[in-house]
């Protein structure tokens, strides 16, 4: 890995920002190998160097995997002038990877969310070609019916005209109003204008699996955890 301030270090791993680990170097209380750092602008490579900061040393990791049960009420953005986002219910020492919501889930829906720093599995899960299963409970206002399953296998067209690729529909034996959503793809709204389309209504939607991932159930909605190493490893293998 390239060389890094030892600041910019720090301050990436959540002991404080630059300024309070500026006033930290200050005190004396940094070592890099052993040596006293007086210097904000050292260069060290984190990978390789021992980083002591008062009396803990630094373990280095380069990216972070977060899986949360994302909220209603909440976007799925990193940054946003008039809502709460996924992004400001981690604690500072997330927040300093700059993690980002790998696809998104509309405001109002719930679930599992997966964030990460990590652009290149970022981009690897949302391409179009690598097609990864994403599966939804759904509550509809009307009971859905057996043609509604036919008509998802085949492809529904939204009201925009648009074709959505083949999805799966499970219908619960016992409330008709309760399925379940298998989507390879991830439109704008699309569970809902695909019911819509259907001449039905969405009144609650939940995403409870994305690829291999499954929603952990002992996570309240709004709290988040990191990824397994197994859940990890399955991820990056395309295993779904």
């Amino acid at each position: 890995m390239a060389v890094e301030r030892i600041d910019k270090v720090l301050s990436n791993m959540g002991f404080g920002s630059r300024k309070e680990i500026k006033e930290k170097i200050k005190k004396k209380t940094v070592t890099v190998d052993d040596t006293l750092v007086t210097d904000p602008g050292y260069k060290v490579d984190p990978e390789e160097a021992k980083i002591v900061i008062e009396g803990e040393e630094v373990y280095y990791r380069k990216y972070i995997y977060l899986l949360m049960n994302k909220p209603q009420g909440v976007v799925s953005a990193t940054f946003d002038n008039h809502d709460q986002t996924v992004v400001d219910l981690l604690p500072f020492d997330y927040k300093a990877f700059d993690p980002a919501p790998v696809g998104r889930l509309d405001k109002d829906t719930v679930g599992l969310l997966l964030l990460t720093n990590d652009g290149e599995l970022n981009h690897k899960l949302l391409s179009p070609k690598n097609h990864v299963d994403k599966v939804y409970y759904v509550y509809l206002k009307e009971e859905a019916k057996e043609e509604d399953i036919k008509a998802f296998e085949k492809g529904v067209v939204l009201g925009d005209g648009y074709k959505c690729m083949p999805a799966g529909l499970k219908i619960s034996e016992e409330d008709k109003r309760e399925v379940h959503v298998t989507l390879r793809e991830g439109k704008f709204h699309q569970v809902k204008r695909m019911f819509l389309a259907r001449e039905n209504e969405v009144t609650y939607l939940q995403r409870v699996s994305f690829g291999p991932l499954i929603l952990d159930e002992e996570l309240e909605e709004g709290e988040f955890r990191e990824l397994t190493e197994e859940e990890l490893a399955l991820l990056k293998n395309g295993n779904s």
